[in-house]
C-alpha cells in the first residue's frame, strides 16, 4: 500500500509546460497527459489545487509586451492564465475529475471568483481547484500566487513542475556542464545565491510560512504523482536545512 506524505498540495504549472515542444500555445496532448497525472494524484485521496502560468500565450515585459506599460502587460498575462486554466479544466472533466476554476479577476461567465473558504470546501468534496489570474494584481508573479494560495489553503507543499530541468542547479546546466544539482536547499540559500527558482517575493513568503517546495521535471511521465506521493525527486526546499 502506498504511503501518502501530503494531505493537500499546490501544483504550480508554468504556461510553457502546457505548450509541449511547440513552445507556444496550448498542446492538447500535453494538457491531457497532465490531466491524467492529476487524476492519479486525486485517486490517492490527496487534495489538489493548481496555479497555472501564462507564458505560453503572453510573455510579459521580457517578450510579448516589450515597451508596454507594466500594469497593462501584467493584466494581459493574467488573462492568459485563465485560458490555460479553462483548457486544463476541460481536460480534467473529460476524464471525470470534478474541477472548479477560481479567478482572482472577476469573470463570472467562465470562472468563480476566488474565495478561500469555497476553495477549501471544493477540495474537501474531492474537486480539483485551479487558481487563475494570478493574485489579481499587477507586479506579482504566478510564483507568488502559488506561495500565497498555499499559505491561505494550508497546503502541505508546493510542487513546482518545470519544463526541461530536473531540479535546482548552482548555474545553468545548459550552459555549464559542471553545474551542480542540489537535492536539498534552504530558502535562505536561494536568496543569498540569487538562484532563479522563483522570484524573491514568493521565496520569502514560502520561507516565512514554512511551506516546503519541490522542484522537478514535468517532462518525465508520472513525476507529478511521484512528487505528490513524497518520493525524493528533483530538489526539495525547506525553511532551513
Amino acid at each position: 500500500m502506498e504511503t501518502v506524505k501530503y494531505r493537500r498540495i499546490v501544483l504550480k504549472l508554468s504556461g510553457e509546460s502546457l505548450a509541449g515542444g511547440q513552445g507556444f500555445g496550448i498542446n492538447p496532448e500535453v494538457v491531457n497527459d497532465v490531466a491524467e497525472q492529476i487524476k492519479k494524484v486525486r485517486e490517492r485521496g490527496i487534495d489538489v489545487a493548481i496555479v497555472v502560468g501564462g507564458g505560453n500565450i503572453w510573455r510579459g515585459l521580457a517578450g510579448s509586451a516589450k515597451g508596454m506599460e507594466r500594469s497593462t502587460a501584467d493584466y494581459m498575462g493574467m488573462l492568459a492564465t485563465v485560458m490555460n486554466a479553462l483548457a486544463l479544466q476541460d481536460a480534467l472533466e473529460k476524464i471525470d475529475v470534478d474541477t472548479r476554476v477560481q479567478s482572482a479577476i472577476s469573470m463570472r461567465q467562465v470562472a468563480e471568483p476566488y474565495i478561500r473558504r469555497k476553495a477549501i470546501r471544493h477540495m474537501e468534496k474531492g474537486r480539483v481547484v485551479i487558481f487563475a489570474a494570478g493574485t489579481g494584481n499587477p507586479y506579482f508573479s504566478t510564483d507568488t500566487t502559488a506561495a500565497l494560495r498555499a499559505a491561505e489553503i494550508e497546503a502541505d507543499v508546493i510542487l513546482m513542475a518545470k519544463k526541461g530541468t530536473d531540479g535546482i542547479y548552482d548555474s545553468d546546466p545548459n550552459k555549464n556542464s559542471d553545474a551542480h544539482k542540489f537535492d536539498k536547499l534552504a530558502y535562505k540559500e536561494i536568496l543569498n545565491r540569487g538562484l532563479q527558482v522563483m522570484d524573491s517575493t514568493a521565496t520569502s513568503l514560502c520561507m516565512d510560512n514554512k511551506i516546503p517546495l519541490v522542484v522537478f521535471n514535468i517532462d518525465d511521465h508520472e513525476n507529478i504523482l511521484r512528487a505528490a506521493l513524497g518520493e525524493e525527486i528533483g530538489t526539495t526546499v525547506n525553511a532551513d536545512n
